[in-house]
């Protein structure tokens, strides 16, 4: 009698040497249609070359910001918390703090929708396709933008139009423009693609101007708005304590107006200047090659294997 041990080794050994025979025969198939996958291989790699030297360069500007020192730890209780409220006057006793509001402005929709208007950049943004290093020009794609007419011809269909929209706009600077804050160290990182790498510094320079010039205006306007409700509050009371305190808030008010008048780094205080990049940032070509030649490899690898008439 056989032992069932022994016919599970039998078992095990017919099937490793199965599958050792079906992986020769498979190498040996490919083997036979070895020229089809070098071509396959060949004509991927080819294009991947066309592609990648169709592609043009594109260059990364970044900077390095810190938030400013704008903390204001004054506490009121009872009454005169919900007045220095209804006054607008921040006391930094909760809520968004000012960095993380002026973090997300620089991200909205709005305010790059204002700042696309305000630069007149539309056109740099959505019709550029090359720079010149040259004569330090971009390339525009007249399919989309006449230069000479200066007008929009670009072929859309409804809802858009020939000009973009402030939501396509958007949407491509979006793309480009990248925010980083490090939570331990609070450093603030800014970065812009762009085809020219002198357009990616000044959008980022624009960018931390005009940040700051909203943020430093709208507390000018709240602390303006602030200082005229505590001066008829006062005139309304005749409780000394309650004078004396908002005296004190009136204070803390025109203290914000001097030092959004006085200084031109608001929010954020530079630590390392937006730079025009030298090196290109994208797109990396040997990679691109490298990947779509293994994948044509790939490709050529299955071609062989579904169709028997090529492996002659």
């Amino acid at each position: 009698m056989v032992d069932s041990k022994d016919k599970v080794n039998v078992s095990y050994s017919n099937k490793s040497e199965n599958d050792e025979i079906d992986l020769i025969g498979l190498l040996s198939l490919i083997w036979k249609g070895k020229l089809t996958v070098i071509l396959v291989t060949f004509l991927f790699g080819a294009f991947s070359i066309y592609y990648s030297l169709s592609l043009s360069d594109i260059y990364r500007s970044e900077l390095l910001m810190v938030p400013a020192e704008q903390k204001n730890s004054s506490v009121l209780p009872g009454q005169l918390g919900g007045l220095a409220a209804m006054a607008g006057v921040n006391l930094g006793s909760g809520g968004i703090d000012k960095t993380t509001i002026a973090l997300q402005t620089l991200q909205s929709r709005d305010f790059i929708s204002k700042f696309i208007r305000k630069h007149n950049i539309l056109v740099e943004l959505m019709a550029a396709k090359g720079w010149d290093r040259q004569s330090n020009t971009l390339a525009i794609d007249q399919s989309l933008y006449s230069v000479k007419d200066m007008s929009w011809i670009r072929d859309v269909k409804a809802p858009r139009k020939p000009e973009p929209s402030m939501q396509e706009a958007y949407a491509v600077f979006s793309d480009l423009f990248k925010l980083s804050k490090d939570i331990k160290s609070g450093l603030i990182t800014l970065e812009f693609k762009h085809y020219s790498p002198f357009f990616a510094k000044q959008i980022l320079d624009w960018l931390v101007a005009d940040i700051n010039q909203d943020m430093k205006s709208k507390d000018i306007q709240e602390a303006e708005k602030s200082i005229v409700y505590l001066e008829q509050q006062i005139l309304k009371t005749n409780i000394s304590e309650v004078k004396a305190t908002l005296f004190s808030l009136i204070e803390e008010q025109t203290k914000t107006l001097m030092l959004a008048n006085s200084r031109d780094e608001y929010m954020f205080k530079m630590i390392d200047s937006a730079f025009v990049p030298e090196m290109k940032y994208e797109p990396r070509r040997s990679i691109i090659v490298i990947v779509t030649s293994f994948f044509g490899c790939i490709f050529g690898v299955f071609v062989v294997l579904l169709f028997p008439r090529l492996r002659k």
